[in-house]
């Protein structure tokens, strides 16, 4: 099942579940307002790692009339949904941090909370290991999302654990609420820059520079004598998926036929350089009026 992306979206809401369960429990038993808003956190992250498996599942679908691109993007428009739910969910910690700074509070036994959260911030790493190494492999933004997630968890529960000993040591009940809004601090990182991420893509932003360098190296390797040149070559990326498209002129005398043939020869090169690749290619004579692009530089050659 992990060997799948929605496999490992599913480990993610199995994981996110358990963690709700104990941090609510540590919280409920010390009163300790930082473990409770991590377990505000972990309910977040358990709604976003739900919205992720079905991102994953929905841009799986194959291209229909009303989606003739595919529905990739769903794994982009899911992480964006989930920067917004790590943002509300720094919201309600800042508050209630804030709060407790102001009217104080009491909190017992500091000593199973510490446990607890050290148990919690173990498993989020674990996990979030595991789901940042899925993202990898299925190139997957909902995944990555998923795993920043868990992964800023972990870090905030540090935060929490932190702040739990302090208490512990010092017996000043403060540094709980300034440990949570550490945590918020953290979270709003995180969320700022997962919601960046997933702006660009959904905007289509040139992927990076590295990116076309492959393509261009690609065509040079394969292009056959008869190609006189290409332009307009530009590219963008769906959830895993990558759009490239470019103009290629080729030589008087080169029939249709040869030009079919060639055009799909190199269409092939420069998908093999991407697991996930939709490449289109219009043929065009040598020296045939190119009307200026509006659109800014392309790359050409």
């Amino acid at each position: 099942m992990t060997s799948t992306r929605s496999g490992a979206a599913i480990v993610s809401v199995v994981s996110n579940s358990v963690l709700i369960v104990l941090k609510l429990t540590a919280g409920l038993i010390t009163g300790s307002i930082a473990i409770l808003t991590e377990a505000v956190h972990s309910a977040i992250d358990l709604i976003a790692s739900i919205v992720a498996l079905y991102s994953i599942r929905k841009a799986d679908e194959p291209a229909d009339e009303d989606h003739p691109y595919g529905h990739e993007k769903a794994e982009n428009v899911a992480a964006g949904a989930e920067a917004m739910l790590i943002l509300l969910g720094a919201t309600i910690v800042v508050i209630e941090a804030i709060r407790r700074l102001f009217t104080g509070s009491e909190i017992n036994e500091v000593g199973l909370g510490i446990v607890l959260i050290a148990i919690s911030i173990v498993a989020n790493f674990v996990v979030s290991t595991f789901l940042y190494r899925r993202a990898r492999t299925f190139d997957s933004p909902a995944l990555e999302g998923d795993a920043a997630h868990l992964r800023a968890d972990a870090l905030t529960s540090i935060a929490v654990l932190v702040g739990l000993v302090l208490v512990e040591v010092t017996g000043i009940a403060a540094f709980d609420s300034i440990a949570a809004l550490v945590v918020a601090a953290a979270i709003v990182g995180t969320g700022v820059g997962l919601a960046m991420r997933s702006g660009r893509v959904l905007m289509d932003e040139a992927p990076p520079e590295e990116e076309l360098d492959r393509i261009e190296e690609a065509i040079a390797a394969a292009r056959p004598p008869e190609m006189a040149g290409y332009h307009k070559l530009r590219a963008r990326k769906a959830g895993s998926r990558r759009h490239i498209d470019l103009h290629v002129q080729f030589r008087s005398g080169t029939s249709l036929e040869e030009a079919h043939d060639l055009t799909h020869a190199l269409r092939d090169a420069i998908a093999a350089q991407f697991d996930n690749a939709d490449v289109l290619i219009h043929v065009e004579p040598e020296g045939s009026y190119r009307p200026p692009d509006a659109q800014g530089p392309l790359r050409s050659g």
